[in-house]
């Protein structure tokens, strides 16, 4: 503390100072107000906005090109529950791959202009134009173009998360219908670590991911899918 703060803080009649105050807490109990009283209302300064966080989310994001990431999805809704994993592959512009390992061969793939699903051993593959999609997976789509987070969820809201962390929630543009509430749990510098999505029957998805390569070299080809011999394609995309 400065001799002026000091001066000031004596001025303004501040008990933290006086001689009766620290004799009633000692001096361990008056160095802590002292921090309280100091540090505290500048961490909270420190503490990013909705608009600031949506900012770093979009910055993060923009200057990739692409992305590689281990997810857990999990579903609590219907009387049923599962929990499922994998691997997200993510190319700009308008390519995503989600290649899960539990349960294995299940594929969820957008190759920029059509949406496909197969499960190893299903009788058909279900395709569907990428700009008619409304698949919980689609979220993320935003990451594939140019971000603006704030004109993609309405409404955002900021509340703080474990181990530093921070939630973004509000509703996907256009999706109020089927989706009540969307959270984005996302780390200081804007990495989307968690989502988790409450849809208006109440059904919860929550994703979860782990060990993000920024960059990471995907070759384009991965994106391409090739049906099985024998199997036919179905458009129209029902529930997974």
């Amino acid at each position: 503390m400065t001799r002026s703060q000091s001066s000031d803080l004596k001025n303004l009649g501040c008990p933290i100072l006086t001689a009766g105050f620290a004799v009633r807490v000692g001096y361990k109990g008056l160095l802590l107000s002292l921090f309280l009283f100091f540090v505290l209302p500048i961490s909270a300064e420190l503490q990013p906005d909705p608009h600031d966080l949506a900012q770093r989310v979009d910055r993060h994001y923009n200057k990739l090109k692409s992305l590689k990431a281990e997810f857990t999805e999990s579903y609590e809704g219907l009387g049923r529950t599962r929990t499922e994993s994998g691997t997200l592959l993510l190319q700009k512009p308008g390519r995503m791959r989600w290649d899960y390992s539990r349960p294995a061969g299940k594929l969820f793939l957008l190759d920029g202009k059509y949406a496909w699903f197969y499960s190893k051993g299903d009788p058909q593959v279900q395709r569907i134009e990428a700009k008619k999609l409304d698949d919980l997976r689609s979220p993320l789509r935003f990451l594939l173009g140019h971000t603006q987070l704030e004109k993609e969820i309405d409404h955002i809201a900021q509340s703080s998360a474990p181990n530093g962390n921070f939630n973004l929630t509000g509703v996907p543009h256009n999706q109020e219908n089927r989706i009540q509430r969307l959270t984005l749990t996302v780390t200081p510098d804007g990495t989307i670590i968690g989502i988790e999505i409450q849809e208006t029957d109440g059904a919860i998805t929550r994703f979860t991911f782990t060990g993000e390569q920024p960059n990471a070299p995907i070759p384009s080809s991965i994106f391409r899918f090739i049906p099985p011999t024998g199997i036919p394609i179905i458009n129209g995309m029902g529930p997974v």
